[in-house]
């Protein structure tokens, strides 16, 4: 190999991967979450899956929030999506026999009732079972700490239709549903949020380094042996900029304009030149939003502090 071929190659220290299947464990570094699914079938008999491909979708500006999930669409936890539509989505810490059993459980090939039977984690009824009874909803893990509970939206892409089959032939869909051959996507509302007491005290009144859980971080399966993953350690904070904020007078320029009916006093304007310039207006947006679903006419600091707490409702329970 020449020299000059052997520069280009490099690319300045950098050497060009080939991209294959399952690319972000075989072609790259990519850190992700650990988090057991929890599904339910027609008969109410929970199963649980390890999944890393599972990302926040719609996080904002829409009707309702959202993760999407990509699995193998002959997986169980696919099967019962289509059949359900109901999952749990269970973040579990970084104990070393907590990971060694999401990789049993993530490892194909195995009826729901084989694997299950020996499941180290407790299953528990969650929020949606408490409150109806009456209908089957899947188990969540007791040992998480947080949970997600989740419905598939099957309308979207219009995946209403898709059935279990043998084979996937296609058409497939681009987004939501059988996605390929081999893969689905599954577009999945946020019902509620379930936190340990310790972390749910943690983002409400002020999270310190101590007050993070302990999270794994998992690299997938990188070779032929091993699943690969990083214990938890203590987090480091980084300030803000303080140069990043806005002057107190494009604050208040943009909240005069930003609505005839609902004014903001000097002090709110205060609290906001914080917000980064590109998301003052949404930030406003949104202030107006609540004044007007309380009948607030004057938003002053007293009204700032409540709006600024996205937890008071919960706070005041």
């Amino acid at each position: 190999m020449s020299e000059e071929i052997k520069k280009i190659e490099e690319l300045e220290g950098f050497k060009n991967m080939r991209i294959v299947d399952n690319f972000y464990q075989t072609s790259s570094f990519f850190p992700m979450p650990t988090i057991e699914i929890s599904t339910v079938d027609e008969n109410g008999f929970t199963n649980i899956g390890s999944y890393s491909l599972c990302f926040p979708y719609y996080i904002a500006g829409k009707d309702y929030y959202a993760m999407v999930l990509e699995c193998r669409n002959s997986s169980n936890t696919c099967k019962n999506l289509l059949k359900t539509g109901k999952c749990a989505l269970n973040f579990i810490t970084h104990e070393k026999k907590y990971f060694k059993e999401a990789v049993r459980l993530g490892f194909p090939g195995e009826t729901p009732e084989e694997k299950m039977k020996d499941c180290l984690f407790t299953l528990v009824d969650g929020k949606r079972a408490r409150e109806n009874p009456n209908e089957k909803y899947p188990k969540i893990i007791k040992e998480a700490y947080q949970v997600f509970e989740c419905t598939w939206v099957k309308e979207l892409d219009n995946a209403q239709d898709d059935k279990i089959e043998e084979e996937y032939n296609g058409p497939y869909h681009d987004f939501n549903g059988i996605t390929s051959k081999y893969g689905a996507h599954f577009i999945l509302k946020i019902d509620n949020i379930l936190m340990k007491n310790k972390y749910y005290d943690s983002i409400i009144n002020g999270v310190s380094s101590y007050g993070f859980p302990m999270v794994p971080v998992d690299y997938g399966y990188r070779d032929s042996k091993n699943f690969w993953y990083s214990k938890f350690k203590r987090p480091i904070s980084v300030p803000i900029p303080k140069n990043k904020g806005i002057s107190l007078d494009s604050v208040k320029y943009a909240a005069g304009r930003i609505d005839p009916d609902v004014k903001f006093t000097d002090e709110a304007c205060a609290m906001l030149v914080k917000v980064p310039r590109v998301f003052l207006n949404m930030v406003l947006k949104g202030c107006v939003e609540w004044a007007k679903e309380n009948n607030v006419t004057l938003i002053t600091e007293k009204e700032m502090k409540i709006i600024n707490d996205k937890r008071s409702k919960e706070k005041n329970k």
